[in-house]
């Protein structure tokens, strides 16, 4: 059951007139029609929203009343490859641009640009690692003996 009422975590109508023009069309392949009729992609979209705000886990959408996490997980997957989300985000930063200007002279990526100043022998050992001692050296000599 939906919730009609606003509990802060819908889209926003205004959001979801832009969504719904690059969700593409379902497509019923049964020959009879005879599956269950297809939740409104609003609400399944709410419940994917919800679970990227949150962080949750797709098994937790059932303790909502958005939607079942299955619903939803199968649509997430339609609708990536089809690239809704990629398409979404792309008219979003045009929109967000065409309103409060994005500097695009003045941009940075995160990444790392120098080493670890605690890394390196002052770590130790990594703790997942369970090879037996001197493994990788013995392999990667061979390797190299066999190039």
């Amino acid at each position: 059951m939906r919730v009609m009422e606003d509990d802060g975590w819908r889209i926003p109508d205004y959001m979801w007139e832009e969504m719904k023009l690059i969700i593409p069309k379902p497509v019923d392949n049964h020959p009879l029609g005879c599956h269950n009729p297809r939740i409104d992609d609003r609400i399944i979209m709410d419940g994917i929203l919800y679970l990227l705000r949150t962080g949750g886990q797709w098994s937790s959408l059932d303790k909502t009343n958005i939607c079942k996490h299955s619903a939803a997980h199968d649509r997430f997957q339609e609708w990536v490859e089809a690239g809704v989300f990629e398409e979404f985000w792309r008219r979003g930063l045009l929109m967000y641009d065409e309103t409060k200007k994005i500097n695009w002279n003045w941009l940075s990526m995160d990444g790392a640009m120098t080493k670890s100043p605690l890394g390196g022998e002052k770590t130790g050992p990594n703790p997942t690692d369970r090879a037996k001692k001197g493994q990788k050296e013995v392999c990667s000599q061979r390797l190299a003996e066999f190039r």
